[in-house]
């Protein structure tokens, strides 16, 4: 639903493009693989190279500890704009919004929207819209 959310923002905007379960080259011994980005500007189509502007990890009990600190941290360290963790059984996600080089928690959203001021393209989720089918 996030995938489907952002894609259809960006119609307008061709230099960004979501991406779902790619790999994410930090470095030759670091590989991540996010659920969901959002990139612009990236011409390699096997995986990424440079940090996505917006990347979604989607919470379970097995990914939580991973997603929440060591995939945080590379994030925050490789500059991603923003962090979404999305926690599906709760039917919540934090936002959290990099700045001056450390993420800072824009706030926890259940049912509401989020509009992301600092990407190439104009995109935003409504979080109501994202949990719908879950409710």
């Amino acid at each position: 639903m996030i995938i489907t959310e952002l894609q259809n923002q960006l119609e307008e905007c061709t230099q960004c493009e979501v991406l779902g379960e790619i790999d994410y080259k930090v470095s030759d011994d670091t590989i991540l693989k996010p659920d969901i980005v959002l990139t612009c500007g990236e011409t390699n189509e096997s995986y990424l190279t440079k940090a996505p502007e917006i990347v979604v990890e989607i919470i379970s009990k097995s990914t939580a500890k991973r997603d929440e600190k060591y995939k945080f941290e590379i994030y925050e360290k490789e500059k991603v704009n923003y962090y979404i963790l999305v926690y599906p059984n709760d039917l919540r996600a934090k936002v959290y919004k990099l700045k001056d080089s450390k993420y800072d928690k824009e706030g926890d959203f259940l049912q509401e929207s989020y509009d992301f001021e600092e990407t190439t393209c104009n995109v935003g989720l409504d979080f109501e819209r994202v949990f719908k089918r879950f409710r």
